[in-house]
């Protein structure tokens, strides 16, 4: 490939999701100069699809709010949850600059966090867990003040807006499910509706953006305002390497290729490999063509930074328990005949809901982590061709918390009926008919939940049991909030099957975010950030943000590394010629 122009920068960052952004502004604040390029036409990558949360144990905000957590404690966490996979170095690295990353970006940027009190990490009772506190996510953001360039802020998912309105995790997504029991929830909802319908008069789509999307927001808003060029529409196609160290790329623009050549490093942070059908053939057991199975993430996300550090010497880590952060999705039918997956989050953990395979029986506690959940499902699978699973309620169930894609009253159900995405019976045999599930064992399991969940007891799974468990049922439902009995028909179904929320099995790097290679050592001007690094996790799911927090987290890390920070004051050495 013969460029046809040669720019120079310091740093050259590979992606716009919060790894990249991260890194961008770092290194920018310490007086580098950085240019972020983008595969694609819009900019925000998975980030801007996804909830927005960061795992950030002893984060400034709950430290506020009194809560009691220590490093030592989300360390021991974290070794209990990676097991043989723990890395020590890069944990600690992560730990000890998460807290001061989230600093950072409140004082310098547009960043602005709130904080999950009651967000309970996924196994809280394990050591080290703790039962909030550890989780923020970006506050809503009003899209105008990114003016022109919203129209290159990828969209949600649309699956999981309303009508194409975004609506914030927590209270606010309170509001909508209690929109026809309190009128204060009633009068919340209508404002934003009618801010809602404002904006679409008057922009085409929703300005208040908020979890990922308003995370990518206030990042880009922040790079602009710096200065940051950020090319969408731009793949890097190689990188340029001089005696073993990378000295910048080869990058498709819309001039030609372009020679940017870097001073200090180039970053890898193109969103790990969801969309890459070999390497998912390759590491994910319920996929054996690489097909069977569905990701959120955007369909450029290809694993194109991995392949680029793999060329130049850097290894991807081997032998994870889990190569992506599992989580079930239902496929919703869309106008132009494809369908989209619908992630499901919180609809599990709801009293009067669980799940059953094919063979008509349940087989985890549903409320569960969508990654636990999945584990689970495809274990209970065994051999059958298709890892799938059907949630099941009833007419009271469906009607008070939706199913999936499946709004609560007063939506109707007919839409979701006609296209499929809901399958409904009289009685359970008439549904499990439906579905093909074993209706014998079908209806013998539901028998046998009733009795116990009449109660508000789950002896087969303990659902109810933990903090997040609880997190994710109904308060006001008693004696369990999770557990209710499905008795009152029609009932109906949604089907579930395997997707992800990123990758975990990426480019292995040392504690300051350098890629290494197969001896271990740094291959120099090479960095990785967010899912193209190897996740600290170990191939499991601790809690909420476990993508987010690590990729800000070691963005932060990179960009202070680059830029030769050598001490809590800022001070830099080795500044770049310029």
């Amino acid at each position: 490939m013969k460029p046809t122009k040669t720019v120079t920068c310091d740093v050259l960052v590979v992606g716009s999701g919060a790894g990249g952004f991260a890194t961008a502004l770092t290194a920018r604040h310490h007086g580098l100069d950085v240019i972020v390029t983008e595969k694609e036409p819009v900019f925000g990558g998975t980030t801007a699809r996804s909830g927005g949360w960061m795992w950030i144990p002893c984060n400034p905000l709950a430290q506020k709010e009194g809560f009691k957590d220590s490093k030592e404690a989300a360390r021991t966490y974290l070794q209990h949850e990676a097991g043989n996979h723990f890395d020590a170095g890069r944990v600690d690295a992560f730990l000890e600059n998460g807290p001061k990353m989230v600093e950072f970006f409140e004082k310098n940027t547009e960043m602005e966090f709130t904080l999950g009190p009651a967000f309970s990490d996924y196994h809280p009772d394990a050591p080290g867990g703790m039962p909030g506190g550890r989780s923020v996510v970006a506050t809503p953001y009003d899209g105008r003040k990114l003016g022109k360039d919203i129209a290159r802020l990828r969209p949600p998912l649309q699956e999981i807006t309303f009508l194409g309105m975004m609506i914030g995790s927590g209270k606010e997504l309170l509001h909508f499910f209690n929109v026809t029991r309190s009128i204060k929830s009633a009068a919340y909802v209508g404002v934003l509706l009618a801010k809602y319908g404002r904006d679409l008069v008057t922009h085409g789509r929703a300005m208040r953006l908020t979890n990922g999307n308003a995370l990518i927001g206030r990042l880009a808003k922040s790079a602009l305002d710096q200065k940051i060029p950020i090319w969408t529409s731009s793949p890097v196609k190689d990188l340029i390497v001089e005696n073993g160290a990378v000295k910048g790329a080869l990058v498709q623009t819309k001039d030609g290729i372009t020679e940017v050549r870097t001073r200090r490093g180039v970053v890898l942070a193109a969103g790990g490999f969801p969309q890459d059908v070999l390497r998912r053939k390759e590491l994910f057991p319920h996929a054996p063509t690489g097909q069977e199975h569905w990701s959120p993430a955007p369909p450029g996300n290809t694993g194109d930074g991995i392949r680029l550090g793999e060329k130049v010497g850097g290894r991807a880590v081997e032998g994870l328990p889990n190569a992506a952060a599992w989580v079930p999705v239902s496929l919703v039918p869309r106008r132009d005949g494809t369908s989209g997956p619908f992630p499901h989050f919180i609809d599990r953990g709801k009293p009067g809901v669980i799940a059953v395979t094919r063979n008509g029986k349940r087989f985890t506690n549903e409320s569960n982590s969508y990654h636990d959940f999945i584990q689970a499902m495809v274990s209970a699978c065994g051999n059958d061709a298709e890892k799938a699973a059907w949630l099941i309620v009833d007419h009271p169930t469906i009607r008070r918390y939706g199913l999936g894609f499946v709004k609560p009253f007063p939506v109707p159900l007919t839409p979701y009926l006609q296209n499929g995405y809901l399958l409904k019976g009289r009685t359970l045999r008439e549904l499990a008919q439906k579905a093909g599930i074993d209706p014998a064992a079908f209806e013998q399991t539901v028998e046998t939940f009733n009795r116990d969940a009449r109660k508000g007891e789950d002896p087969q799974f303990k659902r109810g049991s933990t903090a997040y468990n609880r997190y994710l049922g109904d308060p006001d439902h008693k004696p369990n909030p999770c557990v209710g009995p499905i008795e009152r028909g029609p009932f109906y179904a949604v089907k579930v099957v395997p997707g992800d929320l990123g990758t975990f099995a990426g480019l292995r790097t040392d504690p300051n975010a350098r890629v290494i290679d197969e001896n271990g050592q740094v291959i120099p001007g090479l960095y990785a950030a967010g899912n193209d690094m190897a996740s600290i996790m170990g191939g499991n799911y601790p809690g909420g943000g476990i993508t987010l927090g690590p990729a800000m987290t070691f963005g932060y890390i990179a960009g202070r590394h680059l830029a030769g920070v050598s001490d809590e004051s800022g001070s830099v050495a080795n500044r770049p010629a310029a």
